[in-house]
């Protein structure tokens, strides 16, 4: 049985009013690419906060590493790391002070040493001393991935991370991930709303509707399992459909 990066058993979020992650159970092995997606609302980011300790759930069991995340998370946060472009850096700061304190912040030694590498690796060498306020929308996936590949993490979250760029620099971010990915053999788990980019990267598909996984499969399997022509055709199917609807495909 291969090693595994995430197990999740019987995870649930409860809210006053609202139920946003409905018992799910799912297992992730070290070394792949795997997307969860769904609609808004479905449950992604809940699902990605918990994983990251940064809610506590209602109820269930998380491992992350080999670590249970809700005893021992900070013996595993220092080996897993998050992007989003939702999520802004400190506007007033330069690009090099806000990765220099993320980089204190993981323990980081030779920490000028790491960000020239990957400022160069990105291609920001020519930003870091602009506020991070004043960075385009392709400067700042940039710079959130090198804020996220500070660590050199065994796990890495990803929501959304392409939302908003043109498609040159989607297909370069998408690259840039791909060969990171296969030098390393690091896991990432990705929510998407970018059907061709999970079709591109990913191996395996988690399908989450309102707060449950009601599918999982690659990417092809789940495409010939509901006789559609890509994976947005089964996203569309998917988010539109009943659950009785979906039980009987």
């Amino acid at each position: 049985m291969p090693a595994l990066a995430i197990e999740v058993k019987n995870l649930v979020k409860r809210y006053p009013n609202a139920v946003a992650v409905d018992g799910i159970s799912f297992t992730i092995p070290r070394g792949v690419v795997t997307a969860l997606l769904g609609g808004n609302g479905a449950g992604k980011t809940t699902t990605l906060s918990i994983l990251l300790g940064l809610l506590l759930p209602s109820s269930g069991s998380v491992r992350v590493l080999g670590e249970d995340m809700l005893r021992h998370r900070y013996r595993v946060l220092p080996r897993l790391n998050f992007s989003s472009p939702f999520v802004d850096l400190p506007h007033r700061l330069t690009v090099r002070q806000n990765l220099l304190i993320y980089a204190r912040l993981y323990g980081l030694r030779d920490r000028k040493e790491r960000i020239a590498a990957l400022a160069a690796d990105l291609q920001i060498g020519a930003i870091l001393d602009r506020p991070a306020g004043r960075l385009s929308a392709g400067q700042k996936t940039r710079v959130a991935l090198a804020k996220a590949l500070l660590n050199d993490p065994e796990l890495l979250l990803l929501d959304e991370l392409t939302a908003s760029l043109d498609p040159d620099t989607g297909d370069w971010v998408r690259s840039y991930l791909e060969a990171w990915q296969a030098r390393t053999g690091a896991t990432i788990l990705m929510a998407s709303h970018n059907m061709a980019e999970v079709e591109r990267m990913c191996s395996d598909v988690l399908m989450m509707k309102a707060g449950k996984i009601v599918d999982r499969g690659s990417p092809q399997a789940l495409i010939d399992r509901f006789g559609r022509a890509n994976l947005e055709e089964v996203f569309l199917h998917i988010v539109r459909k009943r659950e009785p609807e979906l039980e009987a495909m």
